[in-house]
């Protein structure tokens, strides 16, 4: 038993640690494009509100593939959940749960990461429209 709740450590450490990044990713996401919005609104140079739109779509992707790795990791642990203390043998390999783009696109799309991500892209609109 000993064997099985140790390994289930090590995933729970790793999904800590990709939600950990999830989130600062969105609080990097939002400093950038605010300071992107001031420097447009300083210099009245509506060309670093166009530059605001790289950083939020590139955290977005990056939280989306956080966000599926995460997820992988999520079905690793109930895959070892159910598995017989004897039968543990401490892999960490997800490619079964996570097969790259398909995963990446859904968590990509993802409730919370459009509602996130979309509203940022959408007060950079805004701001666009109202500077122009």
């Amino acid at each position: 038993m000993d064997r099985k709740l140790k390994h289930l450590e090590f995933i729970q450490g790793v999904i800590n640690r990709l939600s950990t990044n999830s989130f600062l990713l969105k609080g990097w996401s939002v400093v950038l494009v605010s300071a992107l919005f001031a420097l447009s609104a300083n210099n009245s140079n509506v060309k670093f509100i166009f530059l605001a739109y790289f950083p939020a779509i590139a955290f977005w992707a990056l939280d989306g593939y956080f966000l599926s790795l995460e997820r992988a990791y999520r079905k690793l642990y109930e895959k070892v959940r159910i598995l017989e203390a004897e039968n543990i043998d401490f892999s960490m390999d997800t490619r079964e749960a996570h097969s790259g783009f398909i995963e990446w696109s859904s968590a990509f799309i993802s409730k919370t990461l459009i509602v996130f991500h979309g509203a940022l892209i959408t007060a950079v609109i805004i701001v666009m429209l109202i500077q122009i």
